[in-house]
């Protein structure tokens, strides 16, 4: 059972068959179709959600009401609104599947039972969140250090999972440019 999650967590800690019945308990299969929404802005984000299969988005609406996307996670990776999660606050984000998708959910409640049940999990979510916070730290250092196109190369060569599964559109938005200007990029390097 969730055999992604189960073998992602043991990369990172040890994780024995007791510990593993421990921790299905803690967490809840959702299957969903694309374009769903796991998340809307003005919602409390209740849920740390682990993609078992499928794609997600995180982003949310500029002031020229366009979507501004933040983030993408495809099979084995976690997304959440951690601001809301942590603080129980109203979220500025929405997150919505790019395609059909099977997300393991863990509630805040079901989140805080499970690190007192099992102290691995804890070390297991700060090596996660450390990951996370570097590789956001790593795309922001991209943006302002790369020209646009050696950006938009950069991410096409360290996540060619992301190019075959995500729409033009939403790589340029999470990237910072025009889908006309990807598509410029495509036509011209491929």
């Amino acid at each position: 059972m969730y055999p992604n999650l189960i073998q992602h967590i043991r990369k990172y800690v040890e994780l024995d068959e007791n510990d593993v019945l421990v921790l299905i308990k803690y967490i809840k299969l959702v299957s969903l179709k694309k374009k769903e929404f796991l998340l809307k802005e003005g919602q409390v984000c209740r849920s740390l959600y682990f993609v078992e299969k499928g794609c997600l988005r995180m982003f949310f609406i500029n002031d020229k009401t366009v979507e501004q996307i933040t983030q993408f996670a495809l099979d084995n990776w976690w997304m959440s609104d951690y601001f809301s999660f942590m603080d129980n606050k109203p979220s500025d984000y929405y997150i919505q599947t790019v395609e059909k998708s099977e997300v393991l959910t863990i509630d805040v409640f079901s989140f805080e039972e499970l690190l007192k049940e099992l102290p691995q999990m804890e070390r297991y979510f700060r090596i996660i969140m450390q990951r996370a916070l570097a590789a956001s730290q790593l795309k922001v250092k991209y943006m302002y250090e790369l020209t646009k196109e050696e950006f938009y190369m950069h991410f096409c060569t360290s996540f060619p999972e992301f190019i075959q599964r995500i729409p033009q559109y939403m790589i340029a938005s999470y990237l910072g440019l025009t889908p006309e200007y990807v598509s410029e990029l495509r036509k011209k390097n491929f």
